[in-house]
């Protein structure tokens, strides 16, 4: 019994890759932050910008919002360093990948997490249980901005956070380890579309007519609880389902 637990500790501290880890968080981190300095070096969307902040500010003047935002955040920071820490170094590699292979890992892993957020979404959180009270704290916001992304319940924080960051570990399970430069791609995708998906954007022309089209469409989501538009990475699954509005 010793050695069987000996042999599976050293199997598991083989498998272990703290730097490729580190590696993905100081991705994220500098990327995430060069992206935001050139996007707004763009005038039509530092505007936005400021209208955004302009919105935030009298929300954030609400009674309501700063607790709510202070512990989806808190919860959200403890549930990644967890998967970070914990669970990461099992999932990724810094050995020498094709540029296709790490393209269509980063595909799998985002339309696997929508697939499963979708169906999370559509019947849990807008279900007739008590999810659909607590999801019901961010649909308070009827016309989003920057902020709304942030103010969702801790639990709704932790379940949309542990299922993306579940998918990436269970499908390396299956495949293998990701590269280091998958977790980072899909990670920047999960966390900034979230909060593009929230944000004001009125720009309809080339080249944001996307960009607009993209918030509008959340936007009628959150007119409602009985609106569509369920996924969060691409609308194809409200599409093949039928929930589009």
């Amino acid at each position: 019994m010793m050695n069987s637990f000996t042999e599976f500790t050293s199997i598991l501290a083989a498998n272990y890759n703290l730097l490729a880890a580190f590696v993905v968080l100081a991705g994220i981190v500098v990327i995430n932050r060069i992206g935001n300095f050139l996007v707004f070096l763009v005038p039509e969307l530092r505007r936005m910008r400021e209208e955004n902040r302009q919105e935030d500010g009298k929300k954030k003047a609400l009674e309501k919002y700063p607790p709510v935002m202070r512990a989806s955040r808190n919860i959200g920071g403890i549930t990644n360093a967890t998967f970070f820490l914990l669970i990461l170094p099992f999932c990724v590699t810094l050995e020498n990948v094709n540029i296709v292979d790490i393209a269509l890992n980063s595909i799998l892993i985002l339309m696997v997490y929508d697939f499963f957020y979708y169906l999370s979404h559509r019947f849990w959180f807008h279900g007739n249980g008590w999810m659909r009270r607590i999801h019901a704290v961010h649909h308070q916001a009827r016309h989003p901005t920057y902020i709304d992304a942030y103010y969702v319940h801790p639990f709704e924080t932790f379940i949309g956070v542990t299922l993306f960051l579940g998918t990436i570990a269970v499908l390396a399970a299956f495949t293998g380890p990701f590269h280091a430069w998958t977790a980072i791609i899909t990670y920047l995708v999960f966390l900034n579309l979230n909060i593009i998906n929230h944000t004001s954007v009125n720009l309809p022309h080339f080249p944001f007519r996307t960009l607009s089209w993209i918030t509008k469409k959340h936007h009628i989501h959150h007119e409602n609880m009985h609106k569509g538009n369920y996924a969060t990475i691409t609308l194809l699954y409200d599409r093949i389902f039928g929930t589009l509005d």
